[in-house]
């Protein structure tokens, strides 16, 4: 609701401030010789408070970008080595088979979660010869299943942060543009483009730079997140498929 009262206010300000400035605007031949400027030199001219706020989004958009490049890859990874190593466990005949070939399936969540299982298993072994607490297995499951999910999310939370506070933060330099506009027609004591653009300037490039940076995130937040939720499911159906092969081989 804040968000939506401050840029109902910007926007009725730069229609009051574009009405204004209209009134006073050059002739048409003048105005085709008007300097064009790009958007790094825009930048490079701002006041110091609007290149802090450009420089803080910059830095939130590469750093989350360098996450979702390494997060891609990651994901990539590890489902493609899940896959394989769910494979090899289904067709394996038992757990000492699996325990031996599981470090060729690195780095697959399902085994740290395998493993997780398998040792709480051969110490009942060696203790009683036997299976004697099911409880506990299923518990170290679930510390590995939690433990796989929680590394998966690393990083994560940056991409939420990126996508929600951005667009705030780009929103304060657009305000601030605003102000610096007015202020600049308040000193020239009257209204012209000369004065009143470089504020505007200012609060676009603020605006684009918030978004550009938030919207990516927040794709690839979602993104990242829909595929750990998979994950997550696949080793929570794993666990299930280790007890039943737990049980087939001490029943046997």
């Amino acid at each position: 609701m804040i968000a939506t009262a401050v840029l109902a206010f910007f926007f009725q300000a730069a229609q009051q401030a574009a009405q204004v400035a209209s009134e006073n605007l050059p002739p048409p031949e003048q105005l085709a010789d008007l300097p064009q400027k790009g958007l790094l030199e825009l930048v490079m001219q701002a006041s110091p408070l609007a290149l802090t706020i450009d420089a803080i989004l910059v830095v939130f958009s590469v750093f989350s970008w360098t996450i979702v490049f390494s997060k891609w890859k990651e994901m990539r990874a590890v489902q493609g080595a899940n896959d394989r190593f769910l494979r090899a466990f289904r067709k394996s005949p038992g757990l000492e088979a699996v325990a031996m070939a599981a470090e060729q399936f690195r780095p697959a969540p399902a085994v740290t979660v395998f493993e997780f299982g398998y040792d709480e298993v051969a110490r009942q072994a060696r203790a009683k010869g036997s299976l004697i607490n099911r409880g506990s297995v299923e518990r170290s499951l679930m510390l590995g299943i939690n433990g796989e999910t929680a590394r998966l999310e690393t990083n994560l939370s940056w991409l939420a942060t990126t996508a929600s506070v951005c667009p705030f933060i780009g929103l304060f330099g657009t305000v601030w543009g605003i102000i610096g506009a007015f202020q600049g027609l308040a000193t020239a004591g009257s209204a012209s483009l000369r004065f009143v653009a470089p504020g505007i300037s200012e609060a676009l490039v603020a605006t684009a730079l918030g978004l550009g940076a938030a919207i990516p995130a927040a794709v690839a937040y979602n993104h990242f997140g829909s595929q750990v939720q998979q994950v997550g499911a696949r080793l929570d159906d794993f666990a299930l498929e280790f007890m039943n092969l737990v049980e087939r081989t001490f029943e046997g």
